[in-house]
């Protein structure tokens, strides 16, 4: 495999270098990088850089496409963490640069814990709020985010020339330094063949995260807006909520007697619930559900418009649609788990009713495709138990544990296997669990050590290798103040207490993370079939029109406009939706074959050919 590395040379210049043929080198401008990186794509090389968020932007707006890279500031943070270098760091030879980033692990890792304390108290089906904590974890000011304004080692002049911010504007001689330094860790550790894999799968999502927002997701402005009008009323002057809003803080108001609550205030909230004889802990979903009273239902319509209008509103819509595209900034690899996080707009949480505003181009279709009960498959597919992956067989596999005769309904299945992954204890989900643990006794067990190793403050790793996170200052300091002699009752129960949450989370962890990389060896395997189906159908049949508004890159070729964490859309051509439908399907097989070898656990897709998102769930 050649191997080409990319790195500054000084006065906005950039060095493109093979180190086996140094006499090669090309040095260009900045402006020149595109047209040198055409032409040396040709050899099919592998384009080592120190961040692909700030060198592949510029390729995809000139046009130009590559086939792979090496991401180091991902693949660094993954062998910096995973369990499977520890020797080989400990030895101290290979030593971090201090211009390399950690990279997304440890705000991840902050997010790993608030995500344990919300699933302690989150009933299972209301698993929204966990992801509403992965859906804003790297942003400026987290730890590994590099601003190239605030940072002195950053020469002004260059600053404004390169917009190549932080570590990627170190020298060609340091990037391939640190390329030599990774090398070494996955050659000298305990997995190098599925961290190898688990590399090339990360670096392919940086190029697929920066190819959305290249492309962006088709998106129907005017369709939006009646959506808009639709449940909130027309659009309000600035500053004034819209109609329908205004007509139900009105009905709670008068149910709960309290004619100046503010209803966007939960403290303002909260005393006006309990004065009002609602005695809940807090004004979440979940629990108002539980109450009966005639505030309730107005104000849970409130509360499921005002989500409307702050999440995907008017002032969205101006900020984050342009020329008929949402372009989210995407953050592959963004979570301590490896799934995606975004840094904006929010594309891990598009509700269902703004889905219509989805719409293909003319002459083109959206390919829709969900994995089916992604992460209860694989994790039969971990722990090697054929008896689950026997209830997997076929699209539904909640059904198949029904059938199986592990509990009496589909609902009941879904709550167990819920349980299991998230270690519920009480409830309808705990008291299920068990039954799981005698019908499917492997990959219980896989989960339950994974949980045991977090309550001792262990570290886990995924299928490929990466690593959770350690427990945080906050957990050490419970099981110190516990192991005192003067330690009281309370204390000791709040070290059980978060080493049971910490549990929780690397239960999780090892499922949620071998997913990520399920799903990440699938985008892999469909981003290069559907280069192939691009080639093949423009020397078949000539140049495809209409051409589409996802830019130089895709203007024809079927392409990757959507991602989240098992779901994805392509935006393709109607003459070749078929075959991209089929490569979809083929992506996902070979996914399960490269992780599972020949054992006998299926990956069956939703999948819908469709003008509109809203019409895949028809």
């Amino acid at each position: 495999m050649v191997r080409i590395v990319v790195g500054m040379a000084g006065q906005g210049r950039v060095t493109l270098i093979d180190p086996e043929a140094a006499a090669e080198a090309v040095t260009v401008p900045l402006a020149g990088f595109p047209d040198a990186v055409r032409r040396l794509e040709a050899r099919r090389p592998r384009w080592v850089w120190s961040d692909t968020r700030s060198w592949y932007p510029r390729l995809l707006e000139a046009g130009v496409r590559v086939e792979r890279c090496h991401d180091l500031r991902l693949c660094g943070a993954i062998l910096e963490h995973s369990a499977a270098t520890v020797t080989v760091r400990d030895a101290g030879e290979h030593p971090r640069p201090a211009w390399l980033p950690v990279g997304p692990s440890e705000p991840g890792a902050a997010a790993a814990v608030a995500a344990s304390s919300v699933i302690a108290r989150t009933p299972l089906f209301e698993l929204d709020e966990f992801d509403a904590v992965s859906d804003s974890v790297a942003t400026v000011g987290t730890p590994g985010f590099i601003d190239a304004a605030a940072d002195p080692g950053i020469d002004p002049i260059d600053r404004a020339d390169d917009a190549v911010a932080g570590s990627s504007a170190e020298p060609v001689a340091a990037v391939i330094a640190e390329h030599d330094r990774q090398l070494a860790l996955l050659a000298g550790s305990a997995e190098p063949n599925a961290l190898r894999l688990l590399l090339a799968a990360e670096s392919a999502g940086a190029l697929i995260g920066a190819e959305l927002h290249a492309a962006g997701l088709p998106w129907d402005r005017a369709v939006h807006e009646r959506v808009l009008e639709d449940e909130l009323g027309p659009k309000p002057k600035t500053g004034w909520k819209p109609a329908r809003m205004e007509e139900l803080a009105a009905q709670v108001r008068t149910a709960l007697d309290a004619a100046s609550v503010n209803l966007d205030s939960q403290a303002d909230l909260l005393r006006a619930l309990r004065r009002a004889g609602i005695l809940v802990d807090s004004t979440s979903r979940w629990e108002l559900r539980e109450q009966d009273h005639p505030a309730i239902e107005p104000l849970l319509a409130y509360k499921k418009l005002a989500r409307l209008l702050s999440a995907n509103g008017w002032a969205w819509l101006d900020e984050w649609i342009a020329g008929g595209r949402f372009r989210p900034d995407y953050v592959p690899g963004g979570t301590a788990t490896g799934r995606w996080a975004t840094s904006g707009g929010g594309a891990l949480q598009l509700p269902k009713i703004v889905r219509s505003a989805v719409v293909a181009d003319p002459g083109w279709t959206l390919v829709v495709a969900d994995a089916a009960q992604l992460e209860p498959r694989v994790l039969a597919g971990m722990a090697r138990d054929e008896a689950m992956a026997a209830a997997g067989r076929g699209l539904d596999f909640y059904r198949g544990i029904v059938d199986a005769g592990v509990v009496e309904t589909r609902e009941q299945a879904k709550y167990a296997i819920l349980g299991a992954m998230y270690g519920a204890t009480t409830g309808e989900s705990g008291r299920l669990v068990p039954r799981l643990a005698r019908a499917y006794p492997r990959a219980m067990a896989l989960v339950d050590r994974a949980a045991a190793e977090g309550e001792r403050g262990g570290v886990v790793s995924t299928l490929l290798g990466r690593s959770s996170p350690l427990p945080p200052s906050e957990w050490h300091a419970a099981q110190s103040r516990a192991s005192q002699p003067e330690a009281s009752p309370a204390d000791e129960r709040r070290a059980r207490s978060v080493a049971r949450e910490w549990g929780r989370f690397t239960r999780n962890f090892v499922v949620q993370g071998s997913a990520a990389e399920w799903a990440l060896c699938w985008m892999a395997a469909l981003r290069t079939r559907l280069a192939a189906i691009a080639a093949a159908g423009a020397e078949a049949a000539g140049p495809i029109t209409p051409a589409s508004a996802s830019g130089l890159v895709f203007e024809r070729a079927p392409h990757l406009v959507y991602f989240l964490h098992d779901e994805i859309i392509v935006h393709t051509p109607q003459a070749l939706a078929a075959d991209v439908a089929a490569a979809v399907e083929e992506a996902a097989i070979g996914a399960g074959r490269l992780l599972f070898g020949d054992f006998p656990v299926e990956f069956p897709l939703d999948l819908a050919v469709v003008d509109s998102y809203a019409l895949a769930d028809a």
